[in-house]
């Protein structure tokens, strides 16, 4: 009797082992596709970042004005339009990424079309806004000689705005196959040329600030060419590349219901673009979540959210700021198609919580700047909060079970379609 006792304590902990080893075996191998998809995505974000640094550094060597105007300029795009962009692709992580893990691959190419077309058609009404930025910069007592150098310049972006619309999406028809390493040598080498020319149009041809927007818009279309250069010729994309059929135009009002709240969450923090660590942890959260839920795996995705908030929670350690958490959670709000919910809480967290504070304690409290760092901080870390306990009360079987009935949606109103052409 002792023997066979302890023979099934043996063996109870024998289990127990094998139960802690296949879970770290799972976790580990998660860790390894979202490190895979994240670390190389921060280094793009950098990337890019660096396009707007180089330019600014460079047009410092001009003069005060010129670098006040592109300052503002720059500011003033970023937040109009291609943070706007930035934003309103988050749809495509929802439809193309659950696409994706759902085996539907030629759902995939058709919403990327469907993104750059709405994207596209949404520059328009951006564009006609910056004809008017110099009057609305005077209005706000801006200096009449900086808003007019600020408006030449932003006009010389509007190109660049209308590549963006292009790229973002190729972005993330690129990053939902987990296919980081082609934007990454991609963005190394437009930052390279970014560089050379940046100097030739600023110095050499004498064209000043002009030059530097010129150059940022050869850059960003330099960038189109070359990643639609490797989508139409790469085998790893043979499966989800499509053509542009009626399809994809049917889809722009379903890219447009995931796309608006989505724009919602990331302008409501527009200041988090600036991170681009947890930007790179939002992206790869947004892919496996995404993926799995479309592969109708709820478990995984459920590891796939653990494993993206430990490392969200490690990051925020390393750099010491509660503002990083957030990203690497709204990730997962993008790929599990829950903009609205992103939107919402950014909304309470910073407009009704954390700017109210940040006045308060800045111009009542008088502590000026630190005031409006802990108003910042109180935002972010209800924010944080906030998303944290959505997630933990998340059932992810329904989810998996929503991602599907998203996919087949669009299969249903196609078959429709091909049957009202038979009759």
């Amino acid at each position: 009797m002792a023997e066979s006792m302890e023979e099934q304590l043996l063996g109870n902990e024998e289990n127990r082992r094998w139960i802690i080893t296949t879970e770290w075996e799972i976790y580990s191998q998660e860790l390894k596709k979202l490190s895979y998809i994240a670390a190389p995505m921060v280094a793009v974000s950098v990337l890019q970042y660096l396009l707007q640094v180089v330019s600014m550094m460079m047009v410092g060597h001009l003069d005060q004005i010129s670098l006040s105007s592109v300052a503002i300029a720059t500011s003033i795009t970023n937040v109009s339009g291609f943070s706007l962009l930035s934003g309103l692709v988050g749809g495509l992580e929802t439809l193309s990424g659950q696409a994706y893990g759902a085996n539907q691959w030629q759902k995939v190419g058709t919403y990327t079309y469907s993104a750059v077309i709405s994207l596209l058609i949404v520059c328009i009404p951006i564009s006609i806004s910056w004809l008017f930025m110099d009057k609305l910069l005077i209005l706000m007592g801006q200096d009449p000689v900086i808003s007019v150098e600020a408006y030449k310049f932003s006009l010389w972006l509007t190109p660049a705005l209308f590549g963006s619309a292009i790229l973002k999406p190729l972005f993330r028809y690129l990053q939902i196959q987990s296919l980081i390493l082609p934007m990454l040598v991609t963005a190394f080498l437009v930052l390279c040329l970014h560089i050379s020319l940046s100097w030739f149009f600023i110095f050499q041809l004498g064209l000043g600030k002009s030059g530097a927007a010129i150059a940022f818009c050869f850059s960003i279309w330099t960038f189109v060419a070359l990643l639609v250069f490797y989508i139409s010729r790469s085998s790893s994309c043979e499966r989800t590349r499509t053509y542009l059929n009626k399809d994809a135009l049917l889809a722009v009002g379903q890219f447009f219901r995931y796309a608006t709240p989505s724009a919602l969450m990331v302008c409501l923090t527009i200041s988090s673009l600036h991170f681009v660590i947890p930007f790179g942890l939002g992206v790869g959260a947004s892919t496996r979540v995404s993926n799995e839920l479309g592969s109708g795996n709820p478990q995984k995705a459920l590891v796939a959210v653990r494993v993206a908030m430990f490392l969200a929670v490690v990051e925020t350690v390393v750099v010491s700021t509660v503002t990083f958490l957030c990203r690497g959670v709204l990730g997962i709000a993008r790929g599990s198609g829950w903009q609205i919910i992103g939107a919402y809480v950014n909304l309470g967290a910073f407009y009704l919580v954390g700017i109210p504070v940040a006045f308060l304690l800045c111009f009542v409290v008088n502590l000026k700047a630190k005031g409006l760092w802990i108003g910042l901080l109180v935002g972010s870390a209800i924010q944080a909060t906030s998303l944290s306990l959505i997630l933990s009360f998340t059932d992810w079987q329904k989810q998996a079970i929503n991602a599907k009935k998203r996919v087949s949606e669009k299969k249903s109103s196609e078959e429709n379609n091909k049957r009202g052409l038979i009759r």
